[in-house]
């Protein structure tokens, strides 16, 4: 493991000319130094010290990167360019008539990004796609086959095919909206262009032979994918914020008392003695014995999960000996610290370990590292480290996600948890991100959109205004990484709605009988890089244009008659072979595209169609699901916890194809599977003779499954 990932020796710097004007140069006079296979480094000008990945800790996966089939980079590097002028850098890359652009951020409204002005910015997301987001990460994708890391932390502009230039190769076609009603207040742009307040930057250029491949060498990158605990995909319940601990073993209990399937139960702020700020001590009249409680819920299968934020409170036992590691702000009267410092790390540590930790507790819930201008340090706010209040917003959220992911490691123990905000160099680290923003649909955006950036997102449930509604939001969100009812404020439950009672149950049910598959998925993210859930576009044989509905004329709402885009994000492909069609309060039907080949219904096994455009009522009762022909999905029997040890586990197979899946196997709670402790199960079906086999290699361990049942669902 190394700080950051400089790859001395790799790195080589594009000379500019400085304090004599500004200067261009083209990428015909760039050295573009080979890092990896599909992966070059190019710095510009004079980078800062500083950037998003250099204070993290992680190994990038050079060797799987290598695996990866070689390709070129798809671009004529003549026609990038740089330039450092006025104390800032300015990239450009050429934009193709039909190419599209992913990625640049966490977005929750639309998913191909071309024809968008963003300022890149760890924020709250406040509702508009603008930059401002918990993980504004400045890769982007594009549809010819590379991407492009602008490695800076820093507020960086974007001008996503916006912008035209005198010297343009591809003019737009000139118009005159007096007499021409097919004016285009958005003339063709032919170029990718960005903004980075600083001296210089550093660039990784990643090539694939699609779209997938550039964001698989992009997340190995970045350490590859994280692989959480097993217990981590099960179901979460968090409970209301002043919870004692017989409140919350009364909850346990009803989750049992109703057959409804439990892993990890959230606490909320009240288990310290004081939070805004955080003292991270447990308060005793709450829970008096913390070790028992944490104790008795992991007796019965159950782990716990902490809600922290970033402010140290000045009565918490540390205040005096962390103060001189701490910003010249503060957060609702807690200090910040830099967590970026040896020190500051060495001594919240100790108390994390000493307080919490060593208790047992699983993971934290990190809350508040995203941003809130009203009341997070602003960016005139200095550091004992030095780095800047711009620099530090970020990367804070990063900052913790490496610190509380290295306490963990130190005890050969995975945790999972979740967190507000991440930037590029967290694809690694066990947390997946929320927010407070409440819009079904655009959670499903986010959800899609976060696999091409390295981050997990969580469209998790809270409240809903309609039983319809709720169960809704619950079969989504047990088709994304983290399970969790997020009850904190208003006491939740999944039986909340008395009438869709059994189908929450179901579907929750369903999310535990598919963990082998979705751990499976996961190793993938950390062996391969192919994200667990991802966007359509980096399914293999899926095509969908984006369509423009021009609008109408309208002097206040739409003066210029912008034209509106439609594109796919309401549907998403989990692991290997599942494709998920959420439908939305108020929806009986909608359209599902069908990538490349036969496809089948995931509850019945029946064709569905191929390589098309069909229309599904499936009622209330389920989400559609669907499998592509010769689909493997191995599943346990629906249960209501983890099982420990092995247990029986069903093998689907969907279509008339002949197929094989390589089920992934170690432990589900260490580290030593980095270190080969861990078997890859061959499973092999041929619906012609309904024959199934389950192969372990020879000398492999099993931890988790025990007598193979092959199911032919046609």
């Amino acid at each position: 493991m190394r700080k950051g990932v400089l790859f001395a020796g790799f790195v080589i710097a594009l000379m500019v000319c400085c304090g004599c004007g500004p200067s261009t140069r083209s990428g015909g006079g760039v050295e573009y130094q080979k890092v990896a296979s599909g992966v070059w480094n190019v710095e510009v000008g004079k980078p800062d010290k500083v950037n998003l990945l250099s204070e993290l800790e992680f190994t990038p996966k050079i060797d799987a990167i290598n695996a990866i089939e070689e390709v070129d980079l798809p671009v004529d590097k003549s026609e990038i360019t740089t330039e450092v002028f006025d104390g800032k850098t300015y990239i450009r890359f050429p934009l193709d008539k039909e190419e599209k652009i992913y990625g640049l951020g966490l977005n929750f409204k639309s998913v191909q990004q071309r024809g968008r002005i963003t300022r890149l910015h760890v924020d709250h997301y406040g509702g508009s796609d603008n930059g401002r987001t918990h993980a504004p990460v400045p890769f982007f994708v594009s549809s010819k086959g590379y991407g492009v890391l602008i490695n800076a932390a820093r507020y960086i502009d974007v001008y996503a095919g916006t912008s035209v230039r005198k010297d343009s190769k591809n003019p737009p076609k000139l118009q005159n909206r007096n007499t021409d009603r097919d004016w285009n207040p958005q003339p063709y742009s032919d170029n990718l262009e960005f903004l980075v307040p600083a001296e210089g930057v550093e660039l990784v250029f990643f090539a694939g032979k699609n779209m997938l491949d550039v964001v698989r060498r992009f997340n190995l990158y970045n350490g590859g994918g994280v692989l959480p605990p097993k217990w981590g995909l099960g179901f979460w319940q968090r409970v209301p914020t002043l919870y004692s601990d017989k409140q919350v073993e009364e909850e346990v209990n009803e989750f049992k008392k109703r057959d409804f399937p439990l892993s990890v139960i959230g606490l909320e702020p009240g288990w310290m003695t004081r939070s805004y700020p955080c003292t991270y001590q447990w308060d005793p009249r709450r829970f008096p014995s913390p070790d028992s409680f944490v104790e008795n819920m992991s007796a019965q299968g159950i782990k716990v999960n902490l809600w922290v934020n970033p402010g140290v409170a000045p009565d918490c036992d540390i205040a005096s000996e962390i103060e001189p590691y701490t910003g010249t702000h503060t957060e609702w009267n807690g200090m910040l610290p830099d967590y970026s410092m040896k020190e500051t790390k060495e001594i919240m540590g100790r108390h994390f370990e000493k307080n919490v930790i060593s208790k047992g507790v699983s993971g934290f819930k990190m809350d508040e590292n995203d941003g809130y201008d009203s009341w997070v340090a602003p960016d005139v706010a200095k550091y004992p480290s030095g780095i800047s209040g711009e620099q530090m917003r970020q990367i804070y959220g990063s900052l913790m996600q490496s610190f509380m992911t290295g306490l963990y490691k130190e005890k050969n123990e995975r945790t999972y948890g979740l967190v507000r905000a991440g930037n590029a160099g967290t694809t690694s680290y066990p947390f997946v991100i929320y927010n407070d923003y409440y819009n079904h649909r655009d959670f499903i955006t986010a959800l899609i959109n976060s696999s091409f950036i390295g981050v997990l997102w969580t469209p998790e449930v809270r409240a809903s205004k309609t039983s319809e509604e709720w169960l809704r939001r619950m079969q989504t969100v047990c088709f994304s990484p983290l399970a969790m009812l997020n009850a904190w404020a208003d006491g939740t439950k999944p039986w909340s709605f008395t009438d869709v009672e059994r189908q929450v149950k179901d579907v929750m049910k369903l999310r535990m009988s598919l963990i082998p598959y979705l751990y499976t998925a996961f190793a993938r993210y950390a062996f391969e890089g192919i994200p667990p859930v991802r966007a359509m576009s980096l399914e293999p044989g899926f095509e969908m244009e984006a369509t423009y509905d021009q609008g109408v004329l309208d002097s206040t709402d739409n003066p210029y008659k912008m034209a509106r885009r439609q594109e796919m994000k309401d549907q998403f492909m989990v692991g290997e072979s599942l494709l998920v069609a959420p439908l939305f309060a108020g929806e009986t039907e909608r359209t599902v595209v069908l990538p490349d080949g036969k496809w089948y219904d995931f509850y019945t096994g029946k064709l569905v169609g191929e390589s098309e455009k069909i229309t599904v009522k499936p009622g209330l009762d389920k989400i559609p699901v669907f499998v592509k022909d010769g689909g493997m999905i191995p599943m346990y029997e629906p249960m209501t916890s983890i099982p420990e040890g092995q247990a029986p586990v069903i093998v689907r197979h969907y279509g008339s194809k002949a197929s094989t899946f390589e089920l992934y196997d170690d432990d589900g709670q260490t580290y030593d599977y980095e270190k080969g402790a861990f078997t890859w199960i061959s499973l092999s079906a041929d619906p012609a003779s309904k024959t199934g086999k389950a192969i372990v290699p020879e000398g492999g361990k099993v931890w988790s499954f025990s007598d193979f049942k092959f199911e032919f669902m046609k």
